[in-house]
C-alpha cells in the first residue's frame, strides 16, 4: 500500500530524528570529556544512496542491504571536519546547539506530514 510505505518511512525518519537527539544530548554533555569525539546520526544521506541506487541491493532475501526504502535505517557515524581541542575532544557547542535546533524543525515537520498521511485515509474512510 503507497500510504502505508510512506508512512513506515516517516515512522524510519522519525526514529532517526529521535536518535540524532540522543547523539546531539550526548555530543553536548560530552563537550569537556578528553578525547571525545562528536557522532553524527545519518539517515537522510543512506535514504538518498538507497533512492539513487548507489546503495547496496540485496539480490536474495539474506543479503545485506536493499532498494526498499521502508527498510532504510539510520546510521551513527564520527563527526569529521571539527577542529580538535588541545584536550582531542572535537565537540563544538555552537555546532550542536545548531543541530539540536534544525532536528526539532525537522521532527516537527514529520509529524505535520504524518498527521497528514492520517487524515487523508481518515477522509476516505467517512
Amino acid at each position: 500500500m503507497f500510504i502505508g510505505s510512506q508512512a513506515h518511512l516517516i515512522k524510519n525518519a522519525l526514529d532517526a530524528s529521535s536518535m540524532r537527539q540522543e547523539m546531539i544530548s550526548s555530543n553536548i554533555a560530552n563537550v569537556n570529556t578528553p578525547g571525545y569525539k562528536a557522532k553524527r546520526v545519518e539517515f537522510e544521506d543512506v535514504l538518498k544512496r538507497t533512492m539513487d541506487g548507489s546503495g547496496m541491493r540485496g539480490t536474495h532475501e539474506r543479503h545485506f542491504g536493499s532498494d526498499d526504502l521502508t527498510s532504510v535505517r539510520p546510521e551513527i557515524r564520527m563527526q569529521k571536519g571539527n577542529r580538535i581541542n588541545e584536550n582531542g575532544n572535537n565537540v563544538a557547542i555552537d555546532t550542536e546547539m545548531a543541530e539540536l535546533s534544525a532536528n526539532a524543525i525537522y521532527y516537527q515537520a514529520l509529524t505535520t506530514q504524518l498527521s497528514n498521511q492520517y487524515g487523508t485515509i481518515r477522509s476516505v474512510l467517512r
